[in-house]
């Protein structure tokens, strides 16, 4: 008897291949059935008029500490997602240092009191808790640079970088897929290509993929991307261009020239491709306006410095008409006498209290411990459809997982409606892509960059994270104004072969795994 079984389903096998009507079985966690399905199952589905893919894979998420207080993944699994790939932009759960100290610097923790230390102990709690979806962690080079060296303005000694490369050893060892960077980030950005390159290597000795944040998403963009190619070709190891996106009004148009040159160095025998979220806006921290010097030494020291009378007139200068403060939206922050600037931009809280932007963004940063998340509005729609195009770009949120009841702020919508706004908007609505092409961007097209044999496309003998959803209904509730709303059009996911969605509804089930490399 089959577990569950489709019927007359419009199967999207991932591959991009046209569609086909089929039945499909699952039992015990396999598609076990592809075809006319005769025999009895606990569960009959039908599906006719409906689509079934393999289930959504986020290849850029940010859920590393959010799986752990919130291991349904309520806003991902909504919308199709049954994997994740976390670790993203030089940070990562693993490793940490137990209790204070420099691992401490960078964020706050979602987590009150973590209980692990190395990317192993990471993966044994979220699998003791459960999960509602699968995971695929990396290990972060800001997290392990700020593990040795907190956050110095510093090239590592040679003890130090030692010491760098036994840690990504270790998360390798113990199943991260690859090595992530955020070198527009502190600690990141105080790395020289050349210690990345030291690092990445140990990554491609275990078949790992690098996955980079590059160091200028704006008027740098090209160089930055040459440091990414460089990387890659040292240490002889795959490359992920994450968020790939020209950033300012004055580079729109610049992706053009980008997506040349990372099709140049395909042709020369890299294996470079990127991951995309279909909005005109990125979210960050308001810290990162700041210039990186500014916070060498950490956040406490930052904050100090913004009290010197003479540092602070030099961060005002530095700072003085670089940024279209207009476009940087506040989404989050904890001053409690702050919260009714959230959806404010930084221009309008500098009117409302009497002074600059930037002696806004300041007094902000200092009334929130040097933690203020912002939403950007800061690229252009036609570079979103270019990139959207190009068959190495896959889907990725940038996002972690939220829910509805507990979620606070006004985050970017990214988080509940990446990839049913593919489907809906340009798909459906735009018809800038095929439909079984949009789908290979979210299964198969991921599934490759991590090596995974087992998902991605909805075949026999391949395990059971499947989604139905309805082609004419999917589509994106979360706005920018009212982000806590989950998409809409997905029907069924299974994870594993277990419902986690059921009839539109999730089922609170938490079958996930902590997949590891192999």
């Amino acid at each position: 008897m089959y577990d569950l079984v489709f019927k007359n389903a419009k199967v999207l096998d991932g591959t991009g291949a046209p569609w086909f009507i089929s039945d499909v079985a699952v039992k015990d966690g396999f598609i076990v059935r592809v075809g006319r399905v005769e025999g009895e199952a606990v569960k009959e589905i039908d599906a006719k008029g409906l689509y079934l893919s393999p289930g959504f894979i986020d290849a850029h998420s940010h859920s590393d500490q959010a799986l752990v207080v919130n291991p349904t993944a309520d806003s991902k699994v909504m919308q199709g997602v049954t994997l994740e790939v976390i670790g993203q932009c030089g940070s990562s759960a693993a490793p940490r240092a137990m209790g204070p100290g420099p691992a401490d610097e960078g964020s706050f923790d979602e987590v009150e009191s973590p209980c692990w230390t190395d990317m192993a102990s990471y993966m044994k709690v979220l699998e003791t808790n459960g999960v509602s979806l699968n995971v695929a962690a990396l290990v972060g080079h800001g997290t392990i640079r700020r593990q040795v060296m907190g956050s110095d303005r510093r090239a590592p000694d040679s003890k130090e970088l030692e010491l760098m490369k036994k840690l990504v050893h270790q998360a390798m060892e113990q199943g991260a897929f690859g090595l992530s960077t955020g070198l527009i980030y502190v600690p990141g950005t105080y790395a020289t290509t050349d210690e990345v390159v030291e690092l990445a290597k140990v990554a491609s000795s275990y078949g790992g993929v690098y996955f980079t944040h590059i160091r200028d998403e704006a008027d740098r963009l090209m160089e930055a991307l040459e440091e990414a190619i460089r990387i890659g070709f040292e240490a002889q190891l795959p490359v992920q261009v994450s968020h790939f996106k020209a950033m300012g009004q004055r580079n729109w148009g610049k992706i053009k020239d980008a997506i040349a040159r990372v099709e140049k160095a395909r042709e020369h025998g890299l294996d470079i491709t990127a991951d995309q979220y279909p909005y005109v806006a990125s979210s960050t921290g308001l810290a990162s306006s700041l210039p990186s010097w500014v916070w060498a030494g950490g956040r406490r020291e930052a904050l100090k410095r913004l009290k010197d009378p003479s540092e602070r007139k030099k961060v005002l200068d530095a700072i003085a008409g670089r940024e279209n403060w207009a476009n940087l939206v506040i989404a989050s922050l904890s001053n409690e006498g702050d919260l009714g600037f959230i959806g404010q931009s930084v221009e309008q809280i500098g009117e409302i209290l009497g002074v600059s932007p930037e002696e806004a963004c300041l007094r902000l940063l200092e009334r929130n411990d040097g933690i203020v998340q912002i939403v950007n509005f800061a690229m252009s729609e036609d570079d979103v459809k270019t990139v959207m195009s190009c068959p190495w770009v896959m889907a990725g949120s940038d996002s972690r997982a939220l829910n509805v009841k507990t979620a606070k702020g006004q985050p970017h919508p990214r988080s509940y409606g990446t990839f049913a706004r593919i489907l809906g908007r340009y798909v459906r609505e735009q018809k800038l892509l095929r439909l079984e092409e949009a789908v290979r961007k979210m299964t198969s097209l991921p599934a490759m960059r991590l090596g995974l044999q087992d998902r991605g496309i909805l075949r026999e003998g391949m395990r059971a994270d499947l989604v139905l959803f309805d082609a004419d209904r999917i589509i994106d509730k979360a706005t920018f104004e009212q982000p806590h709303q989950y998409a809409e059009g997905v029907l069924w996911v299974l994870v594993n072969g277990v419902p986690v969605v059921q009839e539109g509804q999730h089922t609170g089930k938490r079958p996930g795994m902590v997949l590891r490399r192999r």
